[in-house]
C-alpha cells in the first residue's frame, strides 16, 4: 500500500486522478448513473486508492476538490473526508474540521455514493458522544443528500450497539418522497436488526403498513422467508 503523502493539494489530486479515466468505465458509469456527464470514467477502486494517499489533505483543499466539475474528484474528496475520519490517529481538531466541512458543503455531496462514503465515518463517528440534534435537523432538510446522510450516518451508533436514532430517524422518513432515502433507511434498519431484532420487530409491527415498499423490502432482508412473507402481505391502512 502506497504511503500516506505529506503536503498534499488538490491540484496533485486531481493530476494523479485523470489519466486514470478510460472511455470503457466513462459508458458503464453512464449506465449506472443516466443523465450524468460528470464522469470521466476513473473505477471506484482506483480512487479510492489514490484517496489513501491523500489523507493529509488540508480542508481548504478538500474543499477545492467538491468544487470540481468532475464526479470522480468529488468522490476522491469524500472518500479522503471518510478514510481520514475513520483513521486510529485522527485527532479531535482534525476530525471536527471534517465534519463542519461535510456539513457546511453539503451542496456538493448530492448524490448517494458521495453520502455514503462519509456520512457515518465523518458525521455520525463525530457525533457518538455528542448530542444528536444535528442528525434531525438534516433529517427535515429539503435537500434529499442531507436527509440521507442523516440515516446513514447513525451506522457509527448501531456498531457501538445504540439502535435508538436509528428507529427514531427512521420514523421521521417514512413519507420521505425519495426512493434513495428509503433504501438508506431500510439499510440502515436492517443494520439495527443485526444488533436488536427485537426492536427492529417492534419498529415494522408499527409501521410496516405504511412503510415506503423498498424500505420495507430492505429492512427484511435478513428475516426468513416465512416472516418476510407474513409482513410484507399485511394490508396497508
Amino acid at each position: 500500500m502506497a504511503p500516506v503523502r505529506e503536503d498534499v493539494s488538490a491540484a496533485q489530486f486531481v493530476a494523479a486522478l485523470l489519466p486514470m479515466a478510460t472511455d470503457e468505465q466513462r459508458v458503464k458509469y453512464q449506465r449506472f448513473f443516466p443523465g450524468d456527464d460528470t464522469f470521466v470514467g476513473v473505477r471506484m477502486g482506483a480512487i479510492f486508492g489514490l484517496a489513501k494517499e491523500f489523507l493529509a489533505m488540508p480542508v481548504d483543499e478538500l474543499e477545492v476538490l467538491l468544487d470540481h466539475d468532475v464526479r470522480e474528484v468529488r468522490v476522491g474528496a469524500c472518500s479522503i473526508m471518510g478514510k481520514a475520519a475513520a483513521r486510529k490517529r485522527v485527532t479531535e481538531e482534525r476530525h471536527e474540521e471534517l465534519y463542519d466541512l461535510y456539513v457546511r458543503r453539503h451542496d456538493r455531496i448530492d448524490g448517494w455514493d458521495l453520502v455514503d462514503l462519509g456520512a457515518y465515518q465523518v458525521v455520525g463517528s463525530w457525533l457518538v458522544e455528542r448530542p444528536r440534534d444535528p442528525l434531525y435537523a438534516l433529517a427535515r432538510s429539503d435537500f434529499w443528500p442531507e436527509r440521507r446522510t442523516a440515516i446513514v450516518a447513525t451506522a457509527a451508533f448501531i456498531g457501538r450497539e445504540d439502535v435508538a436514532d436509528t428507529f427514531a430517524i427512521s420514523a421521521l422518513l417514512l413519507d420521505d418522497p425519495e426512493p434513495l432515502v428509503h433504501k438508506g433507511a431500510g439499510w440502515m434498519l436492517r443494520y439495527a436488526g443485526d444488533v436488536d431484532r427485537d426492536a427492529l420487530r417492534g419498529f415494522l409491527d408499527t409501521h410496516a403498513v405504511t412503510m415506503p415498499r423498498v424500505m420495507l423490502r430492505t429492512a427484511l432482508e435478513k428475516f426468513d422467508k416465512p416472516e418476510r412473507a407474513a409482513y410484507l402481505a399485511r394490508p396497508a391502512i
